[in-house]
């Protein structure tokens, strides 16, 4: 039936879906694509010949160091500097909120919410940050079915491989390295009919194919800032 706007654009929702087969399959698309994410990434500068910080409890060194503003200050030419400085880059890590919430589907009188509410989503999510062997289900699949057949569903006492995937410019390899559950209603049988998932990611980056074309997406994005170059006639920069 339509809604009266047969232009609409389809709205894309976020998700997580693990890289591999298992079973059971996990995957979890967001019933609300979170409101904000946040993304960072940290990077030390070092130089060579300057010493980090003092560990705690060991005597300071009796000779005075050269502080890295102090080596810094010895460089008038900003890419030599640039050459000399060591610079460790670090993981990118992204946070943000999944909502869940069984309203809807109680009122379209969905079987499965009605008896369990969201308590599906929850533990599909739990299941991504516990460790593979651990999976009783997967355990008695693979028994069933045979090392020799090439299939082993319990095969990594390590939590599954996830692929957080937003859009069509990021599919984004990551571990989940914090998950924190916050169950805000009930059904009179105490399932979860409310909840927010609130998760820590950190990008796993190399030369694995999701996050290769994941960078190729950001660069090409980048290519297409230089049709605001001419913004850059309104930057003074001194000569």
């Amino acid at each position: 039936m339509s809604d009266g706007f047969p232009n609409k654009p389809k709205i894309l929702r976020g998700a997580f879906v693990e890289f591999g087969l298992s079973v059971p399959p996990l995957v979890v698309v967001f019933q609300f694509n979170p409101v904000q994410l946040t993304r960072s990434r940290a990077l030390t500068f070092a130089f060579p010949g300057v010493p980090g910080p003092t560990p705690t409890g060991t005597a300071p060194a009796a000779v005075p160091q050269r502080s890295l503003r102090q080596a810094r200050a010895e460089f008038g030419d900003l890419l030599e500097l640039q050459k000399q400085q060591l610079v460790a880059v670090q993981d990118q890590t992204i946070a943000f909120d999944i909502r869940l919430d069984a309203t809807d589907k109680l009122d379209a009188r969905d079987g499965i919410t009605e008896q369990f509410g969201i308590g599906p989503q929850i533990s599909t999510l739990e299941l991504m940050v516990a460790p593979k062997d651990e999976s009783l289900l997967g355990g008695a699949v693979g028994a069933l079915l045979g090392k020799s057949k090439g299939f082993s569903f319990a095969r990594s006492p390590n939590p599954p491989m996830i692929l957080f995937v937003f859009g069509r410019k990021r599919v984004l390899p990551v571990n989940i390295t914090t998950m924190g559950i916050t169950e805000t209603e009930f059904s009179a049988d105490l399932n979860p009919i409310r909840a927010t998932v609130s998760v820590n990611l950190t990008v796993i980056e190399g030369k694995n194919l999701p996050f290769l074309y994941s960078k190729s997406m950001l660069e090409a994005m980048s290519v297409l800032n230089v049709a605001n170059a001419a913004d850059a006639a309104n930057v003074v920069v001194p000569g």
